[in-house]
């Protein structure tokens, strides 16, 4: 084993370099605490205002054709209060992927039957926009 690595290492004509090691890695060393607080603050998100969340779906549950505006509010749901079937809860759904900016996972996507729901998962997904 260690034969066919030397053999591989002058083959590929790769050299380590102890001088230069040492003095790299301090500026290795704060890139990846760079990295590292980039990668940890996206990690965390941001969270969008539990209000403005409300008030983007009662705009997208307000203009979808199959709802009657009128009935519309923060606690309605989407089959007893607004007469929508599964297919169009579906199409609801989709639609607050694209006002939000982020694909709600199938799993997830079935428990959101109303207003409320949706704004309390979208409000507390860090990918939302």
């Amino acid at each position: 084993m260690a034969a066919a690595r030397s053999a591989l290492l002058r083959y590929l004509r790769v050299r380590a370099v102890p001088a230069l090691l040492p003095a790299a890695a301090p500026s290795v060393g704060v890139l990846f605490r760079l990295l590292r607080r980039g990668f940890s603050e996206e990690a965390r998100g941001t969270f969008l205002d539990k209000s403005d969340v409300t008030d983007r779906v009662i705009t997208v549950v307000k203009n979808f054709q199959k709802v009657d505006p009128a009935k519309v509010t923060p606690n309605a749901h989407f089959q007893n209060d607004l007469g929508l079937d599964s297919l169009d809860t579906v199409e609801v759904v989709m639609a607050l992927e694209e006002e939000f900016g982020f694909e709600i996972p199938d799993n997830e996507a079935d428990k959101i039957n109303s207003i409320n729901l949706a704004v309390d998962f979208i409000a507390s997904h860090p990918q939302a926009k």
